[in-house]
């Protein structure tokens, strides 16, 4: 199997993963309408951490907002491999400038589907720095993280999952 068809078959993985995710999320929800990116976020269970941030750094209205936006979502895990104090002190008020700069960066105007984010090298999120998305064996990878879940829809964008915390330079 060549690489490319290793890739596909990864996105279509992690893609129908987060259909059944965010299916699972419609049923949830009284309307049948999906969630927005945070509440689908509070309600997955692993971004405590992110969801925090967002709070500390005063986003949250803004991913409640129409979008569309694409989140590539560090997990709990994720924010838990950082060095010793650094979410601590990203949390302390006077860091929020810091904080919302690093948030940014995990965001990408417009909603980009898995498959679509296949076809580009990179992306320009809303901090103003480009993301680098390349392929590593049957991986996707956005910089040095490697999407884990993708595809995961709400009312206002899609979230992919990602298994580190990009940090801008």
């Amino acid at each position: 199997m060549n690489a490319h068809v290793r890739v596909a078959t990864r996105w279509l993985g992690a893609g129908l993963a987060g259909l059944m995710l965010s299916g699972a999320t419609m049923a949830d929800n009284h309307g049948g309408g999906q969630k927005d990116i945070v509440d689908t976020a509070v309600e997955a269970g692993q971004f405590e951490t992110l969801v925090a941030a967002v709070k500390a750094a005063e986003l949250v209205e803004t991913l409640k907002g129409e979008g569309p936006f694409t989140v590539f979502a560090p997990t709990d895990e994720a924010f838990a491999a950082l060095p010793e104090g650094t979410v601590d002190e990203l949390l302390k008020p006077e860091n929020k400038e810091q904080l919302q700069s690093i948030l940014t960066y995990h965001v990408v105007s417009g909603k980009i589907m898995a498959a679509d984010a296949m076809q580009a090298a990179s992306a320009t999120t809303v901090q103003g720095q480009d993301l680098n998305i390349s392929t590593e064996g049957d991986s996707v990878m956005i910089n040095d993280a490697t999407v884990v879940q993708a595809d995961i829809e709400a009312s206002n964008g899609v979230i992919h999952v990602i298994d580190g915390v990009l940090m801008p330079e």
